[in-house]
């Protein structure tokens, strides 16, 4: 008797909202990231449930708290060794309607 199994998979996209679960300030990094120190790695609840470490970014680390929200953005997560920028998911608080009149104007 032959056994199979079949996988079904759903498209679903995440919000990108979401809150700070769990934080530490990062002063002594790794190699490729010292000139980002000192930098925040958060534990981020999204608003649809499931839990991802991230970079927190815009934000000053005396002014993170557990439970802030925060919205998902794309940044420089490193430089490779050949001078290639490396870019990915990064998570910062939410833009006031004056800072998202700002950011699109630029």
């Amino acid at each position: 008797m032959e056994r199979t199994r079949s996988l079904v998979h759903e498209k679903f996209q995440f919000s990108g909202k979401g809150e700070v679960y769990s934080f530490t300030v990062v002063n002594f990094p790794p190699l490729r990231f010292e000139k980002y120190a000192p930098y925040i790695v958060a534990l981020i609840k999204l608003e649809e449930g499931p839990m991802i470490t991230a970079q927190l970014t815009d934000v000053d680390p005396k002014d993170v708290r557990i439970g802030m929200e925060v919205e998902m953005v794309t940044r420089e997560l490193f430089i490779t060794e050949e001078g290639l920028g490396v870019y990915g998911p990064k998570f910062r608080p939410p833009l006031t309607a004056d800072q998202n009149n700002l950011e699109g104007s630029k």
